[in-house]
């Protein structure tokens, strides 16, 4: 009772909500790159929130399901096929024993969350099934996923088959900006550093990847060259001594020694996640106050957003 991988994709990894309390034993988060499209996966197949779905980036893949349930894809516009023929995204579907399930590339953004009823049944390690695979933790040997790859989950003949609007869902562009929380560290950056950072246009590097964006634009010269190292938080933007902005994402190392002149809102990071190499972005300074506000509110709207019927 499983779905066997035929072809993995680019890059298609297990992760639930992400491994939280380890960082004093040097393990980061994982979990979902875009929480957002993660969140409506499970929230549209009626899942408990954090359930284990597969983080398709790029696209490519294709499964076979070898039991009856019902699937659902969210996240970036991945072409979907069953049996070859086009079925929406966003959208819960029911799946039969033998169909075959295709993702092709992605037309718009870069990541997609494969989610089935109940959600993927995984062994957790240290508490998550996460996947990281510079720790070699999480999923399936601490790997992504290859061929011949066998994933259980339930046999579910019956669920309400849910579709979130399409005037509801996120729209995927090539340039985003990034709300920045000021951090302690600020100071050591001078205000015509400050300004030039704020006011100019990055670049995605080809160098991006789940542990950070890698950024290519005007160079931000900070008063110190290093720090003690420390623990570093999501979303932590640092800048090496090239000048070059580094925004640190889920598999992040779990501390740092290079000053950070803030951190990206949570909420935009999971929009960058879904940018490609060459894509834009802007920075806007928030304060904490204005970060919580804005973190509380895109969660109470998320949980009032209403599901509608599918009915093929």
């Amino acid at each position: 009772m499983s779905f066997k991988i035929v072809q993995p994709g680019i890059l298609s990894m297990l992760q639930d909500s992400g491994r939280r309390g380890r960082q004093h034993i040097g393990l980061t988060n994982g979990g979902p790159l875009d929480r957002e499209a993660f969140y409506y996966c499970n929230r549209l197949l009626g899942n408990p929130e954090g359930s284990t779905t597969i983080e398709v980036s790029f696209g490519g893949m294709t499964l076979q399901a070898e039991n009856d349930t019902f699937i659902c894809v969210t996240g970036a516009d991945m072409p979907l096929r069953i049996n070859g023929e086009e079925q929406p995204l966003w959208t819960v579907l029911a799946v039969a024993a033998g169909d075959t399930i295709s993702l092709d590339f992605a037309e718009n953004g870069c990541r997609s969350y494969l989610g089935v009823a109940d959600g993927f049944t995984v062994q957790p390690s240290f508490g998550s099934t996460a996947t990281v695979m510079r720790e070699n933790i999480g999923g399936l040997r601490g790997d992504k996923l290859h061929a011949g790859d066998h994933l259980p989950c339930a046999v579910v003949r019956k669920r309400r088959r849910y579709r979130l609007a399409a005037e509801q869902r996120p729209h995927y562009q090539d340039r985003i900006t990034v709300r920045v929380i000021p951090g302690y560290q600020q100071h050591h950056f001078s205000r015509l550093q400050q300004r030039r950072f704020f006011s100019h246009a990055y670049t995605v590097s080809d160098r991006c990847d789940r542990m950070g964006y890698r950024l290519e634009g005007p160079a931000i010269k900070c008063a110190i060259e290093g720090i003690l190292s420390e623990g570093i938080c999501f979303g932590a933007i640092q800048v090496p001594a090239d000048g070059q902005p580094i925004v640190l994402l889920n598999d992040r190392q779990t501390i740092g020694g290079y000053p950070k002149i803030g951190s990206a809102l949570s909420l935009d990071a999971s929009r960058l996640a879904q940018l490609r190499p060459g894509g834009t972005v802007h920075f806007a300074p928030i304060t904490p106050h204005g970060a919580h506000n804005a973190l509380h509110l895109a969660q109470s709207f998320a949980r009032r957003q209403p599901l509608w019927e599918h009915r093929p």
